[in-house]
């Protein structure tokens, strides 16, 4: 049977452009990351970034994406940062609506093999209107050997996560 730790919990109390899990042991097998989110971006559908040990180079992934009534898919490689791996509601979104993402990172503390991670998100809205809501599935690839001892999320675009965004690391044991 799984246990979780709580490794690291963080609420905006005003707003944050950056938010940071650090000092991240290596004694778990896997990571698994709780988000709760709004941007203050002026948009339906803001995209977070994600980054490893501060690295900014060696960055894959692969999306699909609904937020029509076709969904898509896409794929970026040599990016210097996880772009829009998990998704958040803008400030266009009906007021207090936070989004659900859920991230897992198998085996972050192995030094013999690249870092891989899975992640699902929802904005939720009271709209059918395309684009002004949006699901997506995600995978990626860090391309480097160290063990992950700290994970930088932000806002791709630059703005700020709002008041009361939450954000959860678990460390996995026996998973």
């Amino acid at each position: 049977m799984a246990a979780f730790t709580v490794i690291g919990h963080h609420e905006c109390t005003t707003t944050d452009a950056v938010v940071t899990f650090s000092s991240i042991a290596s004694s778990y097998d896997h990571l698994m990351l709780l988000i709760s989110a709004r941007s203050d971006q002026s948009t339906y559908v803001s995209g977070m970034g994600m980054k490893f040990n501060s690295a900014t180079t060696n960055y894959s992934e692969t999306r699909l994406i609904g937020s029509t009534a076709t969904p898509i898919s896409n794929r970026k490689t040599g990016e210097s940062i996880l772009r829009a791996w998990g998704n958040i509601p803008g400030s266009s979104v009906l007021a207090d609506t936070f989004s659900s993402n859920t991230v897992w990172i198998p085996h972050y503390a192995n030094t013999a093999n690249f870092k891989s991670f899975v992640a699902r998100s929802a904005v939720p809205n009271n709209s059918t209107t395309d684009d002004q809501w949006n699901v997506m599935v995600s995978a990626g690839l860090w391309s480097d050997t160290s063990a992950i001892s700290q994970i930088d999320l932000s806002i791709v675009a630059g703005d700020d996560f709002v008041q009361y965004s939450n954000f959860t690391l678990y460390g996995v044991t026996g998973a």
